[in-house]
């Protein structure tokens, strides 16, 4: 039997909560962190240097030797560079530990090891950390021993935005003034401030440790670049919600204790769609402490999973022809005093508020669907989105029957006279409980769905961060919201006003709303009568973030300035044609190295056996059309190769980053698969003794 687990104080064990520093802080430095965590402003450096005793002492009592500015830099992982809290003895040789609030609220690092699309250039190495005080502190436990974790900000000598937590910061920012102003028109004065509400569902593969390290694209692109489908997959839905083998189910309790420990809510775990594939759900939480923790999940993933002799994978589209790996972001937004500003309530045909709110959300992402698409753009979710797996590419809002109904008829009359009910579901079995269903079903093809409360935004990647996709959420929201409340404030007639504007927005916008389904052939075509936006690569949506439209919305509320826009738009080509150019010198690796030398020695040995079998007297036919095919194959796919070789030596020769990275989408991409289509034939053909690598029955089924 395994050993009784304390949630309850196991949890946020490793983290400096706002419990510990009421325990640990004077009650006037507690009063002071408490306020410039709620309103915003500086701690003054005597409260900082309480407070970072303070921290300190708790974190050494945890074993801390260390601490870190924990940030999260271009690269969409997070970085730290660990400093001793050790100082110089004192003069009898005692060794004295320290930590000042200088330290706490600010760090630097080398700002040129990092991407900066043209910010900084390498011999320009200053850039800053700054400590987010409204995400708290944490313990990491790791061979390293145990480190004392600061979220921060990154940014550069300059001022510029080096990472994905400062321009999330500007926009809760902009979405808190503008959602303010929006409940103070219906009489909320007791509100001080809205928050946007995270949860992201995290999606992911494990894999046999032994297994992964025999493949090196598994090693080098997170992806299997090779691989013949196995002649079991998904096809007979056994998996999803099917019992966790006990291989797994050990590693997601260990995960569940790491998580715990770091305050994360890890709250729902199970089987996905596709073997070996699985996925963890927290509690929502603020979006800021959201993203920190997706990013501890993702960490804290990996990080187990080598425990128990396995690797996570967190790429997309690890096996093709297998459902990828996605990361549903549940986003909304809530003011501090208790009110889901999507909560549509029992009656939603008679919530306004909830209807402004609503409208403008269909302004928002009708406006913007192009930089909603591109904030969840990478090159690993190209493989993913768009197949009958994932959401498509064209964003579209499913709303869901009922407010649908709403809508329709707010447009048609200008008035909403009634709300569909949920019916009474019964379930035929007298000793089971009938229940109310819901008056509307669920969409699994909709890129950003209405699911109750909140949206669901299904696009966004297993592997990115959530930073991105709720930076541009926030901003396109608080737009809208800041172009609403700017009418309804000099409206004579509220209630006219408010009904007249909600009419509008629905009726302009009523063509991003889809409730169908979004694999179908029809609906990529009724999305172009429509004129939305079909975006289908990461490169191809790069360029949003710099149209007139973006720069306008950005700097209008100080989220990005048009430099690190312009910026971000060149790390996307740098890091897309990086990638591929490693998936492609991977390829060349195992299929020069690997698989065309196995090839050819079977190759050899089914010759030996032709002339064996015709010495005895037999036409060896099967022997010889099985040589010849082979052969052929083989022939083809040193051909393939050798194309690869030259698109691959020609794309580093260009030095514009946009068009070498469409060259690798257009040239080399294309040059990778028609390579590894021969290969996948010739692995259905070679004995499986000499093939050089695990296949993908024994990669997804031996866990």
């Amino acid at each position: 039997m395994s050993e009784l687990l304390n949630v309850e104080e196991l949890f946020a064990s490793n983290v400096f909560t706002v419990a510990k520093m009421r325990e640990r802080l004077p009650k006037k430095v507690f009063q002071e962190v408490i306020r410039v965590m709620e309103h915003g402003g500086e701690l003054s450096m005597a409260t900082a240097d309480v407070v970072a005793k303070a921290m300190k002492d708790w974190a050494v009592e945890h074993g801390a030797t260390h601490y870190t500015h924990w940030f999260q830099p271009l690269t969409g992982i997070t970085a730290e560079k660990h400093d001793a809290f050790v100082t110089h003895p004192d003069e009898e040789g005692k060794m004295l530990m320290d930590f000042s609030g200088k330290e706490l609220i600010k760090g630097e690092s080398d700002a040129s090891s990092f991407p900066s699309g043209g910010l900084r250039a390498t011999f320009e190495a200053r850039g800053y950390t700054a400590w987010d005080i409204t995400s708290p502190a944490f313990l990491k436990e790791s061979a390293c021993g145990v480190i004392l974790c600061i979220p921060t900000a990154f940014c550069s000598y300059t001022g510029e935005a080096l990472d994905k937590k400062t321009p999330l910061l500007r926009s809760m920012e902009a979405l808190n003034e503008q959602a303010l102003r929006i409940v103070r028109l219906f009489g909320n004065t007791e509100a001080s401030k809205v928050t946007a509400s995270v949860g992201a569902e995290q999606e992911y593969f494990l894999v046999d440790k032994d297994l992964f390290l025999q493949r090196k694209d598994l090693m080098f692109a997170g992806r299997t670049l090779f691989g013949a489908p196995a002649p079991k997959g998904q096809e007979m839905e056994d998996h999803y919600f099917g019992v966790i083998r006990e291989r797994v189910g050990a590693y997601m309790k260990d995960l569940n204790e790491e998580l715990w420990k770091l305050g994360v809510t890890a709250k729902t775990q199970h089987n996905e769609v596709a073997p070996a594939q699985h996925e963890l759900a927290p509690i929502y939480e603020t979006a800021n402490i959201a993203v920190d923790h997706n990013q501890l999940v993702m960490e804290a993933m990996k990080r187990v999973a080598v425990k128990h002799n396995m690797r996570c994978l967190l790429h997309e589209k690890p096996y093709e022809g297998v459902s990828g790996s996605g990361k549903h972001d549940n986003w909304s937004i809530t003011t501090d005093n208790g009110i889901n500003l999507l909560d549509p309530g029992d009656t939603p045909n008679e919530n306004i508020q909830f209807l402004l709110v609503l409208a403008c959300i269909m302004k928002a992402v009708d406006t913007h669907a192009d930089l909603l698409r591109q904030s969840a753009a990478d090159v690993g979710n190209d493989r993913r989105l768009g197949a009958s797996e994932a959401p498509p590419v064209i964003i579209s809002i499913f709303l869901g029957e009922q407010l649908e109904d709403v809508v329709k008829q707010l447009v048609e009359t200008g008035v909403a006279a009634s709300a569909k009910k949920g019916e009474k579901l019964a379930t035929g079995v007298s000793t089971l409980p009938d229940f109310v269903k819901d008056a509307t079903d669920r969409n699994r093809t909709s890129p950003f769905a209405f699911t109750g409360n909140k949206f669901e935004f299904r696009t966004v990647g297993s592997s990115d961060s959530i930073a991105s996709p709720n930076t541009t959420i926030n901003a396109i929201v608080a737009e809208a919201f800041c172009e609403a409340a700017d009418r309804l404030e000099k409206a004579e007639d509220f209630d006219m006003a408010v009904h007249d504007l909600i009419k509008e927005y629905m009726t302009k916008h009523q063509r991003i709303l889809f409730s169908g389904n979004g694999y179908s052939k029809e609906w990529y075509e009724e999305a172009m009568r429509r004129g939305l936006p079909n975006i289908q690569s990461t490169i191809e949506a790069a360029p949003t973030l710099t149209t007139d439209k973006a720069v306008k919305l950005f700097e209008k509320f100080g989220i990005f300035t048009r430099v690190e826009l312009e910026s971000r738009e060149e790390i996307i080509y740098e890091t897309y044609a990086k990638t591929i150019n490693i998936e492609a010198l991977t390829m060349i690796d195992m299929a020069g190295k690997d698989i065309i030398p196995a090839v050819a020695a079977y190759t050899g040995e089914l010759a030996n056996t032709v002339v064996t079998v015709k010495e005895a007297g037999a036409p060896a036919t099967a022997q010889t059309e099985l040589l010849v095919e082979v052969d052929s194959l083989l022939a083809e796919a040193k051909k393939a190769l050798k194309h690869l070789e030259e698109c691959t030596v020609h794309a580093n020769k260009i030095e514009n980053a946009k068009e070498r990275a469409f060259y690798y989408k257009d040239v080399v991409d294309v040059a990778m698969t028609a390579l590894r289509k021969l290969v996948d034939k010739l692995e259905m053909l070679v004995d499986s003794d000499i093939w050089p690598m695990p296949t993908y029955g024994e990669l997804m089924f031996e866990i």
